[in-house]
């Protein structure tokens, strides 16, 4: 063996980190912090969405959804997305009073997008008519209904705003009981 080849085990062992990174869709790069000053704007938003999910009407209007098996009984992604913007149903969940008030709070433009989501992360109310009526299986809502606020660590397009941003989300509990979570985007830019 020369010294200008690493030994075979640590090659096949790089081999199989990557293959299980390109396998998990993830890079070795990742993990990567955010900058210090972005690092702090998530954070600082972070809490805000802790604060607003404590909010009682955020708290009503989620008990709720709850109690009428969602918002939109019903409603899936695929007859959501085939709903305009100006349909009813998409207008009652800007509209609600949950809505109007999450619409004041995402007029501060470090926000691009906020919304309140049910038990099942379906949504209630909003800022926009969202690209997932259900993002249950998006780390913003698994990590919020198991009761921790949560943020990304990547800077990504937001898939409803396509905004480069940090995803940030906060449960809305009740006695304690995770109910619904606040769900929103922090801007990078």
């Amino acid at each position: 063996m020369t010294l200008s080849q690493p030994p075979r085990f640590f090659q096949l062992a790089r081999a199989t980190t990557l293959g299980l990174c390109i396998a998990l869709g993830t890079s070795l790069a990742q993990g990567a912090e955010l900058p210090a000053a972005l690092q702090a704007k998530v954070t600082k938003y972070q809490k805000q969405l802790v604060e607003w999910a404590a909010n009682p009407l955020m708290i009503s209007a989620t008990k709720e959804a709850n109690a009428k098996g969602g918002f939109l009984p019903g409603m899936t992604n695929a007859k959501w997305n085939d709903l305009d913007d100006k349909d009813p149903a998409v207008l009652s969940t800007l509209n609600s009073p949950a809505g109007l008030q999450i619409r004041k709070w995402e007029e501060d433009k470090n926000l691009n997008k906020l919304f309140l989501r049910d038990q099942k992360a379906n949504v209630i109310a909003g800022s926009s008519k969202t690209l997932l009526f259900n993002n249950a299986s998006r780390p913003a809502s698994s990590n919020a209904l198991k009761g921790q606020a949560w943020a990304d660590t990547e800077i990504k397009p937001d898939p409803t705003t396509q905004i480069k941003s940090v995803q940030v989300s906060a449960p809305v509990l009740d006695g304690g009981k995770t109910i619904g979570i606040l769900h929103g985007s922090v801007t990078a830019e």
